[in-house]
């Protein structure tokens, strides 16, 4: 990377640091090109060589945000995706509070980005995310549990999808529940019926 590169995107996080800062204050509606730039102290033209809207940097600020999460499942799942031992399909059970309380507790904290998102999830093709999120993180644990390839995509749907409306209906809820309690419920979501806390 040259240096014109260098300070281009260095001026790209710096805005996205702004944005970010912003967004903790209030909703997408109420932010302006206008305060951005004066929270990242650049002008109005550097803004729009990077950008076309507001909506292109909150497009980049959930890529950002998703690559983050993706490293951070990446390194929980690696055990078992590297395990030389074949796994019971039975037990391929990894909703847990050790997986789930460490994201929940990273979107309440980004609370106004993940809402936002969630509201636009039309427009920023989250489904790409989940695409990328079941190929990359959740499809080498469930090879490594003997699920049968065809099998895969249905039951990850039902785990991202499932998972995400209750993150959707708790960010509506400001996230006044605890993180604790969001991820009971996930677990009891994803139990047998009848059979409280026991796997799928």
């Amino acid at each position: 990377m040259n240096k014109t590169e260098s300070k281009y995107f260095s001026t790209a996080a710096r805005m996205d640091e702004a944005f970010l800062a912003l967004l903790e204050k209030k909703d997408l509606p109420y932010i302006t090109v206008k305060e951005i730039c004066q929270q990242a102290g650049v002008n109005r033209s550097t803004f729009y060589l990077h950008y076309e809207t507001i909506g292109d940097l909150l497009a980049e600020s959930v890529q950002y945000m998703t690559e983050r999460f993706l490293d951070h499942m990446r390194q929980r799942t690696e055990p078992f995706a590297a395990s030389d031992t074949p796994l019971s399909a039975g037990r391929a059970y990894f909703i847990t509070p050790e997986y789930l309380e460490p994201y929940l507790s990273y979107i309440a904290q980004n609370k106004r980005l993940f809402r936002t998102a969630m509201e636009q999830s039309a427009v920023l093709r989250l489904d790409r995310v989940y695409q990328r999120m079941f190929r990359h993180v959740f499809s080498p644990i469930l090879q490594q549990f003997q699920v049968p390839e065809e099998n895969r995509m249905y039951l990850m749907a039902f785990y991202i999808h499932g998972l995400m409306a209750i993150v959707d209906q708790w960010l509506q809820n400001d996230c006044a529940d605890s993180i604790q309690k969001i991820s009971a419920i996930m677990q009891q979501c994803v139990a047998r019926p009848g059979q409280k806390g026991e796997p799928l």
